[in-house]
């Protein structure tokens, strides 16, 4: 444990939790990761409420590394192995006291994998579940019941190589930069079953990651083909606003799943993810390190930034007769041929 297996400084193991009253405006997402190469300890806790959005962050020297999950004020502690979760952040602007319960078995994702050129920048694995919680936080002096039969959402452990601290010399790639990025994460709460996908794309529309599953109770797992995405954005954006997706069960039929998309936090915003100016996840800050920060979203120069990154929506869909929520994140920046996106200022019509 107090070693990884690769010398690679971008080794990192992370959790990500999220949880939303479906989509009545209340949004909850943290993390906590750890970079042994790095000697890198992190973690991060954001609610966004209107247009408004509170996030906390903590992070410390890796000393030694163990089982317990903890940095600053925020610690995850796990109360029942692949089940049940307990979420506790202590600080003046945002506290939560919440506990996460597996609604199905997690369920173990394919190997995401990412080049820059002939590097690979990206070789990861993780486990994802869909559940509920329970719970309270509270955010700017505003105290937030979380009552198990509204509050839902999704959480996954992921590890392996992917950027992470300070950025490395680009090299070639300054000259030679990549054309866009196309990414989508689904993962869903049915009443009787979940269902995860994840797709992700190269400019020209040729799919390099293809993973379908429906999990059961008793842990059965179905792979569900290769599924078509059909996303509605709003005109003159790449925001998202409706989805269909058709699947492909084991016996050859069709299973087709709309979205409706609501409350969303752009995870470069103040969460440490891909490209975020104001934290990057594992970079040094010194040691007990916190910073707590609140956004405007309506605000011209962070409306700005949202677009070009990973942006995690509340997802409500239907699957049949069946009724669901979950995650809709997408990130579409640069060319993407099948949405057709020619370049980084293009936008739906």
């Amino acid at each position: 444990m107090a070693r990884a297996a690769t010398s690679d400084r971008n080794f990192y193991d992370r959790c990500y939790l999220n949880a939303h009253d479906r989509d009545g405006g209340t949004f909850l997402i943290a993390g906590l990761g750890t970079y042994p190469n790095l000697g890198v300890v992190d973690g991060f806790i954001t609610v966004r409420r209107g247009d408004r959005q509170r996030v906390v962050r903590f992070s410390d020297a890796l000393v030694d590394r163990g089982l317990e999950q903890h940095v600053g004020g925020i610690r995850l502690e796990v109360s029942e192995p692949l089940k049940r979760l307990r979420l506790v952040c202590e600080h003046e602007d945002l506290s939560a006291d919440l506990t996460w319960t597996g609604a199905f078995p997690a369920v173990l994702e394919q190997p995401h994998v990412m080049h820059l050129g002939a590097r690979p920048i990206l070789d990861a694995r993780r486990f994802a579940q869909v559940g509920s919680w329970e719970g309270e936080f509270r955010v700017d002096g505003v105290d937030i019941a979380v009552d198990p039969a509204v509050w839902t959402g999704t959480r996954d452990r992921s590890w392996g190589i992917r950027p992470v601290g300070e950025a490395e010399p680009p090299g070639r790639a300054a000259s030679e930069p990549g054309e866009g990025l196309w990414w989508l994460y689904v993962p869903l709460r049915f009443p009787d079953f979940a269902v995860v996908v994840i797709l992700q794309e190269l400019p020209d529309g040729r799919r390099t990651l293809n993973d379908a599953q429906r999990v059961w109770p008793d842990g059965r797992v179905e792979q569900l083909g290769w599924p078509r995405i059909d996303i509605e954005y709003r005109s003159g954006t790449r925001h998202p606003e409706r989805a269909r997706i058709d699947l492909t069960t084991p016996d050859g039929k069709p299973l087709s799943i709309d979205i409706d998309t609501g409350t969303f936090i752009a995870l470069h915003v103040g969460c440490g993810y891909g490209g975020d100016p104001d934290w990057q996840h594992g970079q040094w800050k010194g040691r007990q390190w916190s910073s707590s920060t609140r956004y405007d979203l309506a605000a011209p120069d962070i409306a700005a930034r949202i677009p070009f990154g990973a942006i995690d929506h509340v997802a409500h869909a239907r699957c049949g007769d069946d009724d669901g929520w979950g995650l809709f994140e997408l990130a579409s920046v640069g060319r993407h041929d099948p949405s057709g996106f020619a370049g980084f200022g293009s936008v739906a019509p």
